[in-house]
């Protein structure tokens, strides 16, 4: 019988070792590297600037897949259900984990992933429409204090950064505002520019082109610094605001109990693709910061800006 049982343990150990991926054979196949968005936005482009650096670094495809829907969470879950070995990944980030989950319920950020490697993302912006007497964000408060309806407002959408940056700004100076809620940052945008809202919160890309031809005006940036091609336009911190510092990060994840060799793997060769000159590049036409940050660095990061952001998310009507 003890003889039985040895033998019973020594074939359960050895299939669990053989059930574990092997980090020097890593990847043996190609990798799927799900982004939960539409294709076209920061994620896309964040991801497969990775897939592609990736690719070149381990001779295997490295495959991007488009999975857009609620909020980032339907390409997530679908991740979270997958064998954590390392072969299905995930561009994860500030809207699908971090604000996504305050109020949906079927994920946890945190307890479901394995949070690999920060990429980065580009700082939000507040912009007006010329035709607005304010040149400054003060006295886009003492203006919205004439109207008697409030300034109208427009986000990307109801739990989008962009949305929750705006409600805390709100809440900071007491700005007399309504919010117009968007389904997406470019319709917002365009009513921006076609006047039909006079200010907006947004991405710094996706307000960019509009700012240097003069159809929009940047009043603040919630950058960590001001931005090179934007010098006179301050950043939120200038202005006595530091709270409103913050990007919209992307990051890359995968399946919880993945290998932490293997994450650890992964996390390293990230950091190196986003250094090279080909990514540098890019991130500065984006105007996208990012971090030299390990696995532990950005989990730690990651648990901070859930305790930022979900009790506001919770607060808000429309996510509560």
């Amino acid at each position: 019988m003890k003889k039985i049982l040895c033998v019973s343990i020594l074939w359960l150990v050895c299939s669990g070792l053989q059930a574990q991926p092997s980090v020097t054979d890593w990847p043996n196949k190609p990798v799927r590297i799900v982004v939960p968005y539409a294709p076209g936005g920061t994620s896309d482009t964040l991801g497969r600037l990775i897939a592609q650096h990736l690719q070149t670094v381990f001779k295997q495809p490295f495959v991007v897949d488009n999975k857009g829907g609620g909020g980032g969470v339907i390409g997530s879950q679908m991740v979270a259900k997958s064998a954590p070995d390392g072969y299905t990944l995930v561009v994860s980030g500030i809207g699908s984990h971090v604000i996504a989950p305050a109020s949906n319920k079927s994920m946890d950020p945190l307890n479901d992933f394995t949070h690999i490697a920060y990429m980065g993302g580009p700082p939000l912006v507040l912009v007006v429409h010329p035709s607005l007497p304010v040149n400054s964000v003060k006295e886009l408060i003492a203006y919205s204090q004439t109207l008697k309806e409030g300034l109208s407002w427009g986000s990307p959408g109801i739990g989008t950064h962009g949305h929750l940056v705006g409600e805390l700004f709100a809440k900071r100076t007491n700005i007399n505002q309504t919010h117009i809620n968007y389904k997406g940052a470019a319709p917002a945008i365009a009513d921006l520019i076609g006047n039909q809202i006079p200010v907006t919160f947004t991405t710094y890309t996706s307000a960019s082109a509009f700012i240097k031809s003069g159809k929009a005006r940047a009043l603040a940036i919630s950058a960590s610094k001001r931005l090179p091609d934007q010098p006179n336009v301050p950043t939120f911190a200038e202005l006595g605001y530091p709270e409103l510092s913050s990007t919209t990060w992307f990051s890359l994840s995968g399946p919880a109990g993945m290998s932490p060799a293997l994450a650890e793997k992964i996390n390293a060769e990230v950091r190196r693709g986003l250094k090279t000159e080909a990514a540098l590049k890019q991130l500065a036409k984006e105007n996208i910061e990012t971090q030299d940050w390990d696995m532990a660095t950005f989990t730690r990061y990651m648990r901070s800006e859930i305790d930022r952001w979900s009790p506001l998310a919770k607060s808000v009507e429309g996510l509560r």
